[in-house]
């Protein structure tokens, strides 16, 4: 079964180079949005790939050594954007940013590859423009198209162009927010970019930034879905070879920290800025060109691993009730490095009505509303989804105002 579903990536996606050297290894894992339902878990097939890390010491780039089956990952894709009260108003100001800085017209085609359930195209969408989404998973895409945000079931690729072409004409900007970092073949979805896009169109991405995963050491953002992880330099390498330029970068609070990179076509109009320069200097300085860089940040993980599993032991010892808050992929990755599983924490809650009830991949967590908190008033909640830390402990005052207590696991476990 292993054969058709996964294989190992033998060259650097972004230059080709076919000497590449393993930094870091998280063993194997199951897919990180692969949750179980009370079936499957009495079932022996669930799925486990290898999870390692490649550096690749020509420009830089980092990614992951082996490549699962996309139609594993994003078919049945179960998380939705628009669950998260922060992501909403990320997007409306991403929207409304691009709108200025490009002097969008209205009837100006706007194209989201990935775009889940529409949750960038609908401020565009207000604000006049013509928008179109691309998701191949298709129970979000059937739902987004339902509610107004026409989104085609389909893997965004020069195989789509002329459908997408012939029918909605040229697009202005093609956004890939935290999906370019998911795509194996980046070769072919630039091109299919460069075929949509007008010619003095934009394409913007946004993806996690290196410099964050290795300063804040976010090491639960690797899993299978993310296939690259990307900083300026190495990128700016890859659109040169696709005649195209990085005129702008700007760094957002997504994810821990993310860059939103503008290209253009070399022929058009966009001149290149100062920013892009500033990033590759800064990139130089923290030595992202280096693999010691990279072995400093695996012994980082291992540390890391060891505080927490003593702190979280301690706590059992002394039989404290403890569970877990948000159930997002990352968390999976933590969960089964760390080998966390149902004897540490009694359940996770999670707002997501799609993860409810299921159980988390590799740890058979189960996964269950909020409602719970009060009643059960556990000793300690764990929160998984790290980023959404401040919001979630401020949504539960009620639970910390009688004695309840936190843990945040990165960059260092600490107790609030």
């Amino acid at each position: 079964m292993e054969q058709k579903t996964v294989f190992r990536l033998t060259s650097c996606r972004i230059c080709k180079n076919n000497k590449l050297k393993k930094i870091i290894s998280l063993g194997k894992m199951p897919p990180a949005n692969s949750f179980l339902s009370k079936k499957q878990l009495a079932g022996d097939n669930e799925l486990f790939f290898p999870l390692d890390i490649n550096f690749c010491p020509n420009c830089g780039q980092l990614q992951l050594s082996h490549v699962v089956s996309p139609n594993i990952l994003f078919k049945n894709y179960i998380y939705v954007s628009s669950t998260s009260p922060v992501f909403v108003k990320h997007f409306e100001d991403y929207a409304n940013s691009v709108f200025r800085k490009f002097k969008l017209k209205k009837n100006d085609l706007v194209v989201d590859i990935g775009s889940n359930d529409g949750i960038l195209l609908k401020p565009f969408k207000k604000l006049g423009t013509k928008v179109l989404g691309v998701d191949p998973a298709v129970k979000i895409a059937k739902e987004a198209t339902k509610e107004g945000i026409e989104t085609l079931p389909l893997y965004f690729s020069t195989e789509i162009v002329e459908k997408i072409t012939k029918r909605y004409g040229h697009a202005k900007v093609i956004c890939a927010n935290n999906v370019f970092a998911h795509i194996n073949d980046i070769d072919d979805m630039v091109e299919a970019v460069k075929q949509v896009l007008t010619d003095d169109g934009v394409f913007i991405i946004e993806a996690p930034y290196l410099v964050n995963l290795l300063k804040k050491n976010l090491f639960d953002t690797i899993y299978h879905e993310h296939l690259s992880y990307l900083s300026v330099k190495p990128l700016t390498v890859f659109f040169r070879r696709h005649g195209m330029k990085i005129i702008d970068v700007e760094e957002t609070e997504s994810h821990g920290g993310s860059i939103r990179v503008f290209v253009a076509k070399n022929e058009s109009k966009h001149k290149i800025g100062l920013s892009v320069k500033r990033f590759c200097n800064k990139e130089e300085k923290l030595g992202l060109s280096k693999i010691g860089t990279y072995l400093d940040f695996a012994k980082r993980i291992e540390k890391n691993k060891k505080e927490l599993n003593v702190l979280l032991k301690n706590l059992k010892l002394q039989r404290k009730k403890i569970v877990g808050y948000g159930a997002p992929a990352k968390g999976n990755t933590l969960l089964n490095y760390f080998k966390i599983g149902p004897e540490t924490l009694d359940y996770i809650i999670d707002d997501s009505v799609y993860k409810q009830g299921l159980f988390t991949p590799g740890t058979h967590i189960k996964v269950v509303s909020s409602d719970i908190i009060l009643k059960d008033k556990p000793d300690y909640i764990f929160i998984l989804a790290w980023n959404f830390a401040e919001p979630i402990m401020k949504r539960l005052t009620d639970y910390k105002s009688k004695g309840g207590r936190f843990i945040i696991p990165v960059p260092k476990p600490k107790v609030l």
